[in-house]
């Protein structure tokens, strides 16, 4: 008998895993907490290769190795990120613990309408490298546009050029894509008219697919923006999801209600529309996001953007390639070195990184909680990390752990089987995706122990890079990926496509 932090794993059969052969594996004295939503119940759970088995008050069989959750652990679906930008840690093991410790073991990525292209060729990679966790991808829509229109993409697309996207787009489909994603708050999405984005959904519609978007506002034109996405749905007829739901201007704080509410009615009409969210109060992008006109020499833009956008104060560089030393600086921080006003090294930053084409991302704090609360709370809001391993938001290593310690237990928000249930099967309804999110028989063993009494975030914007805690053990397609804070160097993840071309 061997403990690990806690938790009795009986190992009758130790050769069997790492000899690579099909046995089973009982988890036995469970807080078992399934992803439907209802509360955990005291059970033993058994999986064989890749599958759950069984489900209720089982007894050990000869060389099956058993795992005692000592009636205190919980038992969980495996955490569905359906807004990731994790694909960037993929080739890199040292990476792997940022989403491993959240729990997370299915990724879908190809967000904010950036996306490998042609998805085909990317799975085939990826596939014969190897997969710790499941991947899934949506088509980019700014990166078709790069790819048709060229250095000329931000401009509106000719009849042509959309008829060569949506060429693009169908070939994506038939290689497992997803469906559509849009960035229409960047370059070059925002030069796009709403036809444009209207007659590539509706080709996504006629595949069987979904459109996911970063809305072409999360700010000035929020309402607009959301109608926007409504339309889309109304007219293309397929399911839309509005991308890490926020209110991110100061005079629009309080609206979360009103927003759910026209959600709620579009809903009635028929229109499929849900959200995803990350719990943090605090966005990652770029400088120029919040300058919706492009006009980056107007000052009164930047003062405005300061004024009602994100504070100096709130705005912390982290990545900033022209001068590297900036990072992790306030942009009030940097106004002060620099002896001038903030709106003039706002203005400053951005033309020095625009003429050296240096990389850029800030990290700006323009939401308020209560208005988080209530949009995670929307019965069609599932969780999602928007991070990555590396950067220096907080996001890429506490997301899912931060939404069972903060919200659920701190907050009271909602109970953790309605937050393990915006984690698994919620998030698994809105991409499409089958056969897994729950526990379940004949699932994929997708699963995560966890101590509910201990699961926690760490990672700080000061400090943004330290692991979650909490989550011991994670299982992809009935594989240990994790255990005991450590990744296993195991590779059992595969691509889930579209279920209508896997």
């Amino acid at each position: 008998m061997i403990k690990a932090v806690g938790l009795t794993i009986v190992f009758l059969c130790t050769w069997c895993e790492s000899r690579g052969q099909s046995r089973t594996t009982l988890f036995k004295n469970f807080i078992v907490i399934d992803g439907s939503g209802r509360p955990g119940t005291l059970q033993d759970v058994r999986i064989q290769g890749d599958r759950i088995s069984l489900i209720g008050t089982l007894i050990a069989q000869p060389g099956e190795q058993v795992i005692d959750g000592l009636s205190q652990y919980v038992l969980a679906p495996g955490f569905i990120d359906t807004h990731s930008h994790h694909s960037r840690n993929l080739d890199d093991s040292s990476q792997f613990s940022s989403f491993l410790c959240q729990g997370i073991t299915t990724l879908v990525v190809g967000q904010d309408g950036s996306s490998y292209l042609p998805l085909q060729s990317y799975f085939q990679d990826r596939l014969k490298i190897g997969l710790p966790v499941n991947l899934a991808s949506y088509t980019g829509h700014n990166t078709m546009r790069y790819q048709i229109l060229g250095k000329e993409a931000n401009r509106l697309a000719t009849k042509a050029e959309v008829k060569a996207m949506k060429k693009l787009l169908r070939a994506d489909i038939k290689a497992g894509s997803l469906g559509l994603s849009t960035g229409l708050e960047y370059d070059p999405g925002i030069f796009s008219s709403k036809e444009e984005v209207l007659q590539l959904a509706i080709t996504a519609a006629h595949m069987d697919s979904r459109y996911i978007s970063h809305l072409r506002s999360e700010d000035i034109r929020l309402e607009e923006a959301v109608e926007e996405i409504i339309e889309i749905g109304r007219r293309a007829h397929l399911p839309v999801q509005i991308s890490h739901f926020k209110i991110a201007m100061k005079s629009k704080w309080g609206i979360a209600n009103k927003l759910l509410a026209r959600l709620e009615e579009a809903r009635a009409q028929g229109i499929d529309i849900t959200a995803d969210i990350y719990p943090y109060d605090f966005w990652l992008s770029t400088l120029e996001v919040q300058f919706p006109n492009r006009d980056f020499d107007n000052r009164a833009s930047a003062e405005f953007a300061l004024r009602e956008l994100a504070p100096p104060e709130g705005m912390i560089l982290s990545r900033y390639d022209a001068i590297p030393e900036y990072v992790g600086k306030s942009l009030a921080d940097i106004a002060i070195l620099r002896k001038e006003d903030p709106a003039d090294t706002y203005m400053y930053l951005i033309k020095l990184a625009r003429e050296k084409n240096a990389e850029e991302s800030v990290m700006g704090r323009s939401m308020t909680e209560s208005d988080i609360v209530t949009l995670m709370q929307w019965p069609h809001t599932n969780i999602c990390s928007d991070g990555f391993g590396g950067g220096r938001h907080p996001r890429g290593v506490g997301s899912f752990p931060r939404v069972l310690h903060h919200y659920a237990q701190e907050l009271k928000a909602f109970p953790i089987e309605v937050a393990i249930h915006k984690m698994t099967a919620l998030s698994a309804q809105h991409m499409g995706i089958d056969m897994r999110g729950k526990i379940s028989h004949g699932y994929f063993a997708d699963l995560v122990i966890l101590d509910p009494d201990a699961v926690i975030d760490l990672a700080t914007v000061q400090d943004p890079f330290v692991l979650s805690e909490g989550v011991h053990q994670v299982y992809v397609n009935g594989q240990c990926v994790w255990k005991g804070s450590t990744y296993q160097h195991n590779l059992p993840g595969n691509v889930i496509k579209n279920t209508r071309y896997r």
